[in-house]
């Protein structure tokens, strides 16, 4: 079940980075939700390799079909099934790879617990699976629409190594987001960061990063106690994509300095609602969100990939050097930035139907 998310809003992926093509079947997906390939092609065409001269030069379109599940532009209520076809797949670059455990890569892991895999870059771990992931989010969003119409849902990028730029979770915008090739809509940052990005791909080397994302107008109620509470699916969707390494919501480890006098939100009336007049917890109390903004971070690492001869072992255990070879992103964050936004807005879109099955359910 390692390939599947969710609970009524469950997806699963399928596909490896050289093989045919990857995907996505999506089960639990309401009826008559107006549905079109160009819905999912937005969102691929912000995932998709060779869309910049800083990420992976790899020439793939990224052109989705809808297998079915979906009639005149309607969903059935039946499987969602989506394919892309791989089109510029070199597994041959990667044979060195066959017997070489490339470092900080799942090779060794994924040979340790299956006694075989797919070295034709990465295979399953390859972040190319998240193509399934965007394009069910795509669909999660169109749901989240008809059931929360005043959610708002952007990611961007806030820091590439030690540059840190400075962004208005309450403010910023999606065009915002896009306007340069980072993702990052702090402009005079955004340059550094390309300046950067481009020395160190360079010299052979990597960067990491954080991506912040902001929910903005949530409804209150989302999120079930005690082990599905909303920031623990939350993070495990985050830390479940390619290259993660942290997460934190709200005011995160930074709370770890303040007492309690300082970090409580306290309540108030406003426009008739009850709301906060600070927003320490990020959008969520007791793992179910209050109504406020839903704020958290998620930290990649600098991909493992570089072109630097590294210390490693073979298959057959014997200690040698690799130079990794391939097309690959110096670094993941402006094209992870659609990745987060999809994987929260499943988290979304799986909460809202379930407390929706509550209202439902609730008597007259």
């Amino acid at each position: 079940m390692g390939s599947s998310f969710g609970r009524l809003f469950r997806i699963t992926t399928f596909g490896e980075s050289h093989g045919g093509g990857v995907g996505v079947v999506i089960d639990g997906c309401p009826p008559r939700i107006n549905l079109s390939p160009n819905d999912l092609q937005e969102e691929l065409d912000r995932r998709r390799p060779g869309q910049s001269r800083i990420v992976s030069p790899r020439n793939e379109t990224d052109r989705c079909e809808i297998l079915s599940g979906v009639f005149e532009g309607q969903t059935l209520g039946t499987p969602i099934a989506i394919l892309v076809r791989n089109e510029d797949a070199r597994p041959e670059t990667y044979r060195e790879m066959k017997e070489t455990f490339r470092p900080s890569h799942a090779d060794f892991t994924y040979d340790a617990k299956y006694g075989i895999r797919n070295w034709q870059g990465g295979g399953r771990a390859s972040a190319r699976e998240t193509i399934g992931r965007v394009a069910a989010g795509a669909v999660a969003r169109k749901v989240l629409v008809q059931f929360c119409p005043e959610l708002e849902l952007v990611a961007y990028v806030v820091r590439v190594h030690e540059l840190l730029a400075t962004v208005d979770p309450a403010t910023i915008t999606r065009e915002e987001v896009e306007k340069n090739i980072t993702r990052c809509p702090d402009t005079a940052v955004a340059e550094r960061i390309i300046a950067l990005i481009e020395a160190t791909r360079s010299e052979g080397d990597s960067l990491g990063g954080v991506i912040e994302c902001v929910v903005r107008q949530p409804p209150p109620g989302l999120g079930d106690p005690v082990f599905d509470k909303l920031e623990a699916d939350l993070a495990k969707a985050m830390l479940s994509l390619p290259a993660t390494k942290g997460f934190e919501i709200g005011s995160g480890f930074a709370a770890t300095t303040l007492k309690g006098s300082e970090h409580n939100d306290p309540f108030e009336m406003r426009d008739e609602k009850v709301r906060t007049t600070t927003n320490r917890s990020g959008g969520v109390q007791g793992g179910i969100s209050n109504g406020e903004n839903i704020l958290f971070r998620v930290a990649f690492k600098p991909t493992a990939t570089i072109a630097r001869a590294q210390q490693t072992v073979t298959r057959g255990r014997t200690e040698t050097t690799l130079t990794a070879r391939g097309r690959h992103d110096p670094c993941v964050l402006p094209r992870a930035v659609p990745m987060v936004e999809a994987m929260a807005a499943l988290v979304l879109c799986d909460h809202a139907l379930r407390q929706r099955a509550i209202a439902l359910a609730a008597p007259v």
